[in-house]
């Protein structure tokens, strides 16, 4: 054993494990991208727009509820804080939502209003019905819609 370099190999249980956060990001990508209708390449700058405008939409505590649901390789996509104020501006507004996440893909606002709908949708199938509610009861009334439209 003394042979064995710190670092080195995984042990089982670590190489299932990251074998199972591969397959949960892949399933949960394939989801999207079935139910979206979404081609490959798009689907997941999409997930990762989509998921990180709506986590900055919601109350902090319900952004951490829905955060411990999603697959934990998706969340590594997702830019850290740090702490410090958010360098972009999220907005309240329905409009604002979808020009973040159309700069954030490089369309024009009125082409992301599907992809958002797609994601959302593999997202409320994904999470629990109760964190689902949640996540609704935690938006602006416009992007209540929004999100309703995706039952």
């Amino acid at each position: 054993m003394a042979d064995t370099p710190t670092g080195g190999p995984m042990s089982r249980s670590e190489k299932r494990h990251q074998s199972h956060l591969g397959r949960s990001y892949a399933v949960f990508i394939k989801h999207l991208s079935e139910v979206g209708k979404l081609e490959p390449g798009v689907v997941e700058c999409a997930a990762v727009s989509v998921i990180n405008a709506l986590l900055h939409r919601i109350q902090p505590e319900e952004a951490k509820d829905l955060e411990a649901q999603l697959p934990r390789k998706l969340l590594e996509f997702l830019p850290k804080e740090e702490g410090q104020k958010p360098a972009r501006t999220y907005g309240r507004t329905r409009d604002d939502f979808l020009r973040v996440v159309a700069e954030d893909l490089g369309k024009d606002a009125s082409e992301v209003e599907t992809l958002v709908r797609a994601v959302f949708l593999g997202l409320r199938e994904h999470i629990s019905e109760g964190e689902a509610q949640d996540v609704e009861s935690n938006l602006p009334p416009d992007l209540q819609d929004l999100w309703r439209r995706t039952q």
